[in-house]
Parts: structure tokens; sequence; C-alpha cells
């Protein structure tokens, strides 16, 4: 029952037993009225109701987590739909591949069937040529044979002109068989192919890491010169005017990237067939670039990784020491250099870029080689160039190749 209610049914208690009292003389005493402490007490129990700012704020943010929550489904679902888009587009990729190895296969397995039609049906001819001449040689020793065993009848039948004929063998019957020479040289083509394959699909997977390298003008030395567009270096036999700067090597022919590389994965290459000794890697922006000591100089020093082409010989170095790479008829120079860099992981590899032949690894694994406790970088890196002193006057030229896609 509600206090108000109450309230007022007391109240017509109250009159009702007045009224009894004065009618009957007898005395009604009244109730207590309600003590202070319990209303104080029910006034403590009863809730303070909400400020509505505050309901307010608290609505606005479950309608912001609302609306987050599908903002994240609704990614999941791009991202899962997204996906089996990619996947069906490198799908048709492959597929393209399998279709055209398996038309060129067709192609050549029935070119090879047609040399053994026209061959096999040349040699049925003068099969054909030959049995006729067997059989007109034993029709003759039938003959031979048959007077002997009956002189009589021989003086009967004719006898053949010529029984010592003998039928000349024909050189060209050697010549006819199958084109060898032209499927020896199919096969070694074709075995060239899947090399060069199999290297671009380890290559695609460097490509996507391709970095744009361009050179520092500032840290060329003077006898180097830059094309245009900083992919190019070419040294000359002339000293270019420009001004001295700190960043320029001033003994050495070697020139440093523009851009540092602070983290992530990274991959450039290097055209050096036009040179006819290099070297290609990487420094840190503190490396030496005044005189001729090992400070200075690529892979002298804990500050620089490189590998080099002088005299013949490949070599990797750091730290100042180096390790010799063979180089053989089979295993020629490198025409172009592939640079690998992972930052985070320490890592630094060079690649053969034609057939993607790992020429040197610089990491962890090989950390007792070059003396070296932990390699991991420790400051921004920069691509790194060297030309040696020229003991010819042949072109030396290197190339920054251009890996846009």
């Amino acid at each position: 029952m509600a206090e108000k209610d109450f309230r007022t049914l007391s109240e017509e208690i109250c009159s009702f037993c007045l009224v009894t009292e004065a009618r009957s003389g007898t005395q009604v005493i009244q109730p207590f009225p309600r003590s202070p402490k319990l209303i104080r007490r029910t006034g403590a129990i009863s809730p303070k109701p909400l400020e509505l700012p505050v309901l307010d704020d608290l609505k606005k943010e479950r309608n912001r987590t609302e609306s987050h929550l599908e903002s994240i489904k609704k990614r999941q679902a791009n991202l899962n739909m997204g996906s089996e888009a990619m996947k069906q587009q490198v799908q048709e990729c492959f597929e393209e591949l399998h279709m055209a190895l398996q038309e060129d296969e067709k192609a050549v397995l029935d070119m090879i069937e047609q040399d053994r039609r026209e061959t096999s049906s040349k040699l049925n001819r003068i099969l054909q040529d030959w049995n006729q001449h067997l059989g007109l040689l034993q029709k003759h020793i039938s003959t031979i044979q048959s007077t002997q065993q009956s002189p009589a009848e021989s003086t009967k039948q004719p006898f053949p002109g010529d029984f010592t004929c003998h039928k000349k063998l024909d050189r060209a019957e050697e010549e006819i068989k199958m084109n060898e020479e032209r499927i020896h040289k199919l096969t070694k083509v074709l075995r060239n192919i899947s090399k060069d394959l199999k290297a671009q699909l380890q290559r695609k997977n460097l490509l996507l890491d391709s970095s744009n390298v361009v050179i520092d003008k500032q840290t060329c030395h003077k006898q180097i010169k830059v094309t245009s567009e900083g992919r190019g270096l070419c040294l000359s036999s002339e000293d270019r005017c420009i001004p001295n700067d700190p960043l320029r090597f001033d003994q050495l022919y070697c020139a440093l990237g523009s851009v540092a590389i602070k983290s992530g994965q990274h991959y450039w290459e290097v055209d050096v067939h036009c040179c006819s000794s290099w070297a290609v890697g990487m420094a840190y922006g503190s490396l030496q670039r005044r005189g001729r000591d090992k400070g200075a100089k690529l892979g002298r020093n804990r500050s620089s990784w490189s590998l080099e082409f002088q005299d013949g010989h490949l070599t990797a170095w750091h730290n100042d020491r180096h390790v010799a790479l063979p180089v053989t008829a089979a295993r020629a120079a490198p025409n172009r250099v592939g640079v690998f860099v992972k930052y985070q992981k320490g890592r630094l590899v060079f690649y053969d870029a034609e057939t993607m032949r790992t020429l040197q690894e610089f990491s962890a694994i090989q950390t007792a080689v070059f003396d070296r406790a932990h390699h991991q970088f420790t400051e921004p890196l920069y691509p790194a160039f060297r030309f040696f002193s020229p003991k010819d006057k042949g072109h030396h030229h290197m190339e920054i190749c251009n890996l846009s896609l």
C-alpha cells in the first residue's frame, strides 16, 4: 500500500474514532506517529535516481560499440571475399601457365610423332623393295634347285638369264632416320627453359620486395659519373669539377645509395656485366669516407658488407674477413647481382640474379666465419658500390636495374 493511501486511511480511522468517542463517551487512543529514524532509514534505502547526462553517455558508447562491431564483421566478410578473389586470380595465372606448357608439350610430341611417321614410311618403302628382291632371289634359287634334281626338266624350261644379280646398297638408306640432332637441341633448350622458369619462380617472391635504389651523388668519388636518373655509375679518367663534401669518398671509387634502410625487407639488382672489377654491398652511414685504409673499404670493417669481383676472383667480405666463391665455366661470375636485405633478422643475401643461385649469405648462421658474436644491424643501411683501380681501358659501368612491376 502506498504511503499516501496509508496516511489517508489513518486519518479516516482517526476521524471515525473521534466521532465514536464523542457519541459513546469512551476515550480512544490515537496511534503513535511514524518514528523519524524509520523515515530517514526508508529514505536512505530508496535509490537515488541516475543523472541523465551519464545515461546518455552510456547509450552513446553502446551505440558506438555496436557500430564498431558491425564494422569489424563487415571487414571480416570483405577479407574472406577478397581472399577468395585473390586465390582465383592466382589460380587463373597458374592455369594459363599450365595450358601454355601443355599446348607446347603437345606440339613437341606431335612434331616427334610426325617425324617418326615420315621416317617409318620411308623405311617401309625400302623394306618393300628389299622384300621383292628377296622373293626374286628365292624364286631363282628354287628354279636352280629343281633343275639340279631333274635334268630332263631343265631342257624343257627356259633357263633364267642372270642368277648372280646383286642389289646395290643405297647410301641414302643409312640417312633415313629421325632428326635426333634436332630432338637433342630441343631437349637442351627445354632444360634451359626449365632452369630459367625455376629461377624466375624463386625470383618472383623477391620482386615483391623490390626497392627503388638511387645513387646519392653527394657520396660519389669525383671520378664517378652518375646518370640523370641516378641509376647508372661510370668510372671516368677525369675528376668532375664539384665542391668537396664531407659525405664524399675522397680516395676510393665508391658511392652509396640515397635512401636508408631501417626496417622491413628489400631487394634490388645491379647489372655488372660491363665492369671488369667491382664490388656491391651494404654499409652503415657511419662508414669512413676519407683515406684508403680499412675503415673506408667495403667489407674490410664492421660497418660494411660486400660481394666483389677482381682479377677473376669472386669473394664475399665483412669485418676484414672473406670467403672465396668458386668461379668456373659452369659457375661463372654473375652478370647481374641480386641483393636482399631483411633488416630485423640481420640477414643479407647476394644472388646471381640470372640463375637465382645464392652466392653468399650474411646472417646468424655465418657468424663464426666473420667473427661476429651476433649478426644484426644496429644502424640504417645504405646500398654501396665500388670500382677498383682500372688496369685496362675497358668499360667500367654499373647499372641499378629497374624492377618496377
